[in-house]
């Protein structure tokens, strides 16, 4: 399974966890399998209406995914994401 290396804000909604594996083919799925199992983690995340908050950056490795091919980025076993909060406002200043 893939593994999702959570910022230190966000760990508060994964029960103080660093890292989690989620099931997921696609960084989408991964992402929502996350949202799923962590859901007060879901508002951080994505908009209302389910699409992830512009400010949520998330890297494959060292690649941002919005410049490969997005949610539909390919996920498999060992593979890590990571959700990095922007610097200017964003996810750090959203999760005080």
């Amino acid at each position: 399974m893939p593994k999702v290396k959570i910022p230190t804000p966000l760990r508060q909604y994964t029960d103080g966890n660093s890292e989690v594996e989620v099931g997921g083919a696609t960084a989408g799925e991964a992402l929502g399998n996350l949202a799923s199992e962590h859901p007060s983690l879901k508002q951080h995340l994505y908009t209302g209406d389910g699409k992830l908050r512009s400010f949520v950056n998330v890297y494959k490795g060292d690649e941002d995914i919005r410049y490969l091919d997005g949610q539909e980025t390919e996920v498999s076993d060992g593979d890590e994401l990571s959700i990095i909060p922007s610097i200017a406002g964003g996810l750090a200043g959203r999760c005080r």
